[in-house]
């Protein structure tokens, strides 16, 4: 773990709540509990690599951390940095595994996880952890609803998996085990989509919603919609892919988007999901340091884990 990541400016000369991020973490990978928020890095390249896209994902969490560390603190008290996955190489499927184990435990424990990515392949990791979890607790199966803010389906049938496979992992691990899920990806993009992925995505019963329909004017619709989701869920996993945001705002991602959805727009419906109350657990993915502009991508994603961390 590196623990020069959290550093930033001490306001002590001044009165009142001053704490910063970087004065609130626990660097430990163990030690919380029911209601806590977990950071786990999950440093991979090896899914963009296999879907064809731009590698430098797995730089991902420390860019973002480094944006993290300076933010007021506000109402969060304390927060672990349970520390990275690495995939060394194209050994994508043990890393997967160990990324699972550790999601798994911090559910165990009561905690909620965040995982900072890495390339969107994380998504599997992470599902493949929330169903380790669901497992050991028992009882019936819940109705899971995952909701990814993307440009892209990620329903690609190869295999082995990559970037772009996750939700069709998924997806199929839930027909198997007889699972019900509910998958909605919002955000679309008609250009980065071919009518192949449309029609899978149609033929699994996916909810989606294209970028064209995710601007400003369309957000008390989509957070309608959203709620309408909500209601028919017992637990919701949410996931961000970075690509989502317009190229202006998030230009350090493997695919830019060329319209992309408003900032003000995904935060909405971030804060949605975490004030249901329903939300287990989050992910960001696709963050590219390689390719960011002034640290853009890496604020806008520090902003919305900031979200996601507050009680």
């Amino acid at each position: 773990m590196n623990n020069s990541l959290w550093k930033g400016r001490e306001d002590t000369s001044e009165s009142g709540d001053t704490r910063r991020l970087h004065q609130v973490v626990r660097l430990e990978p163990t030690g919380y509990g029911a209601g806590d928020s977990v950071l786990l890095g999950f440093a991979s390249d090896a899914g963009v690599r296999r879907n064809h896209g731009r590698p430098g994902a797995r730089k991902g969490p420390e860019a973002i951390r480094r944006m993290l560390a300076n933010l007021p603190a506000h109402d969060l008290t304390r927060f672990w940095d349970a520390g990275d996955t690495v995939c060394e190489g194209d050994a994508l499927e043990e890393a997967q595994k160990i990324q699972a184990r550790k999601i798994a435990e911090t559910l165990n424990a009561g905690a909620r996880p965040v995982t900072l990515g890495g390339g969107h392949e994380v998504a599997w990791a992470s599902f493949q952890g929330l169903a380790a979890h669901l497992e050991e607790e028992g009882g019936p199966p819940p109705r899971i609803l995952i909701i990814n803010l993307d440009a892209h389906f990620d329903l690609r049938t190869s295999r082995p998996g990559s970037s772009g496979t996750p939700f069709d992992q998924i997806l199929e691990y839930g027909r198997i085990h007889r699972l019900p899920i509910q998958y909605a990806c919002l955000g679309v993009s008609p250009v980065g989509n071919t009518r192949s992925l449309y029609d899978h995505a149609q033929t699994l019963n996916v909810c989606h919603v294209e970028d064209s329909d995710m601007q400003e004017r369309h957000l008390p619709e989509r957070l309608q919609q959203i709620a309408g989701l909500l209601a028919d869920a017992d637990l919701v996993y949410l996931t961000i892919d970075l690509d989502v945001l317009p190229a202006s705002t998030a230009p350090g991602v493997s695919a830019p988007a060329s319209l992309g959805v408003p900032m003000c727009v995904v935060e909405a419906c971030v804060q949605a999901v975490k004030h249901s109350g329903k939300m287990r657990l989050a992910d960001m993915a696709e963050m590219n340091p390689d390719f960011d502009i002034d640290h853009h991508t890496a604020r806008a994603a520090a902003r919305l884990t900031w979200h996601l961390l507050r009680p």
